[in-house]
C-alpha cells in the first residue's frame, strides 16, 4: 500500500495545491466568475462523453447561489436536490420557490441497518445522536474521536497517532504529523486510550461521531444519483477551510475520481465573491440569513445567519461569540431548544434524558442563562446583529 505522499505524488498534489493558491489569491472577482463558467461547461462536457447526468446538490445561500449561477447560465434542464428537512423552514421556502426536489430520508429495519423497506424506520436527527454520536468540533476532529471512542485491532495504528501523531509506515514514519488531536482536546477526549498509551486524559459521558452528515444528506443524496445516473455540483469553497479545503486544492474544482466526480465551481471563491454574486444574480435570500449589505469598508455581509445548517449540528461552536447558535434558537424556538438541550437522547447507563447541554458543558461553552433574560429580546438581537 502507498504511504499518504506516495499517492499526493502520484496526483500531482503540489503543483495542483500551486495553481490553485494562485487562481483564489489573484484573480479578481470578474475572473473567477469566467472560471467558474468554464469550470461548469468543463463538467457538463466530459460528464456528457461519460454518459452521465449532472444535478445541483442544494442546501444553503452557497448553493443557492450556484443553482441560480447555473440558470442564468442557461442549464435550466439540469436538475437540483435536497435533502430539505434538515434546513431551516425559510431555506426549504426557497427551495420550493426555486422547484428543487426534496430528497427522502433514509430508513432502517429492525436491525438497525439501512434498508430499502418502505416500513423500515426514518433515520431521524435525534436517531443519530443517540446512537452514533453528537457532531462537535469539526467533522475530522470528531471522526478522530469516534475513532477513539470505537477501538478495533485495525485502526489501532491510527488511535496511535491521534495520541501521539506517530504516523507509522502509512504515513511515511512522521513523529509529529497532523493526525495528533491538539492537546487541548486530548484532554478531553484522549482517555480511552490511558492504558495503552500511558496518559491520563478525560473521557466524556457521551459519544461523539462525524456520521451525522452521511447518514442524513450525504448518503440519501448519493442513493439518489446513483438511481439517476448522475454526478452533482456542489457549492463548496475552499475558503471555508477544514477538510474540504484539503480537497478542493489538491484535487482541484473539477474531479474524476474512480468512485467519485465532482463540480465545485465556486472553490477559488471567497465568501466576498460569493455574496457579490448573489446580489449580481439577484438570488432569493432565506429569511435567517437576513439580507446582504455592504458595511462602510465595502465588505459585504448578511445581517442574519453567517452560516445555516442543521439545527442538531455543533461544529465550530466552540469558536463562536455569543450569542451562539442555540442562544439563537432558543429566541426562535423555545420549545425546540429546550428539546435539544435537555431531552434528544437517553443515557443508557442511567436513563435520564439529556442533549447539547450536558456537551457544551463538557466542552466549558456557556449556554444557559443568556443576556436576552435581562436586556429584552428587542435589544439582545439589536446587540447581535452589531
Amino acid at each position: 500500500m502507498k504511504n499518504v505522499y506516495e499517492q499526493m505524488e502520484e496526483k500531482n498534489a503540489e503543483e495542483n495545491i500551486k495553481a490553485f493558491n494562485y487562481r483564489q489569491k489573484y484573480y479578481s472577482y470578474e475572473n473567477k466568475v469566467i472560471h467558474a463558467r468554464n469550470i461548469i461547461n468543463e463538467f457538463i462536457r466530459e460528464t456528457r462523453k461519460r454518459g452521465l447526468n449532472t444535478h445541483v446538490s442544494v442546501g444553503g445561500l452557497d448553493s443557492i447561489t450556484l443553482l441560480c449561477f447555473l440558470r442564468d447560465l442557461g442549464h435550466d434542464d439540469i436538475p437540483a436536490i435536497s435533502a430539505s428537512h434538515l434546513e431551516d423552514v425559510s431555506i426549504r421556502k426557497i427551495h420550493k420557490q426555486l422547484g428543487v426536489e426534496h430528497v427522502k430520508p433514509l430508513k432502517i429495519d429492525e436491525k438497525g441497518k439501512v434498508t430499502k423497506d418502505p416500513k423500515g424506520k426514518t433515520i431521524t436527527k435525534p436517531y443519530i445522536l443517540q446512537n452514533f454520536g453528537f457532531p462537535v468540533l469539526s467533522k475530522e476532529k470528531a471522526a478522530k474521536i469516534e475513532t477513539l471512542q470505537n477501538p478495533t485491532e485495525d485502526n489501532k495504528t491510527v488511535r496511535h497517532a491521534i495520541i501521539t501523531g506517530e504516523t507509522g509506515e502509512y504515513g511515511g514514519y512522521q513523529k509529529d504529523s497532523r493526525m495528533k488531536l491538539p492537546q487541548k482536546w486530548l484532554k478531553l477526549f484522549g482517555g480511552y486510550e490511558n492504558e495503552a498509551e500511558s496518559c491520563e486524559y478525560g473521557m466524556p459521558d457521551f459519544k461523539v461521531s462525524a456520521k451525522c452528515c452521511y447518514y442524513l444528506k450525504e448518503k440519501p443524496c448519493d442513493d439518489w444519483a446513483t438511481e439517476h445516473n448522475s454526478v452533482p455540483f456542489l457549492g463548496m469553497m475552499a475558503s471555508e477551510g477544514g477538510r474540504r479545503e484539503k480537497a478542493l486544492k489538491m484535487n482541484g474544482c473539477n474531479y474524476y475520481g474512480e468512485t467519485v466526480i465532482r463540480s465545485c465551481p465556486f472553490a477559488i471563491f471567497s465568501r466576498q465573491d460569493l455574496l457579490q454574486l448573489a446580489l449580481d444574480l439577484r438570488v432569493p435570500v432565506p429569511e435567517i440569513y437576513g439580507e446582504i449589505v455592504r458595511d462602510e469598508d465595502g465588505t459585504l455581509r448578511t445581517t442574519g445567519a453567517q452560516r445555516t445548517g442543521c439545527e442538531m449540528c455543533g461544529f465550530g461552536i466552540h469558536i463562536e461569540q455569543r450569542p451562539h447558535r442555540f442562544d439563537r434558537m432558543r429566541l426562535q424556538n423555545e420549545k425546540k431548544w429546550k428539546f435539544w438541550m435537555y431531552e434528544c437522547c437517553t443515557d443508557e447507563i442511567t436513563g435520564e434524558k439529556y442533549g447539547w447541554g450536558r456537551v457544551l458543558e463538557y466542552l466549558g461553552i456557556e449556554w444557559e442563562q443568556p443576556p436576552y433574560i435581562q436586556m429584552g429580546i428587542d435589544d439582545y438581537l439589536k446587540g447581535a446583529e452589531r
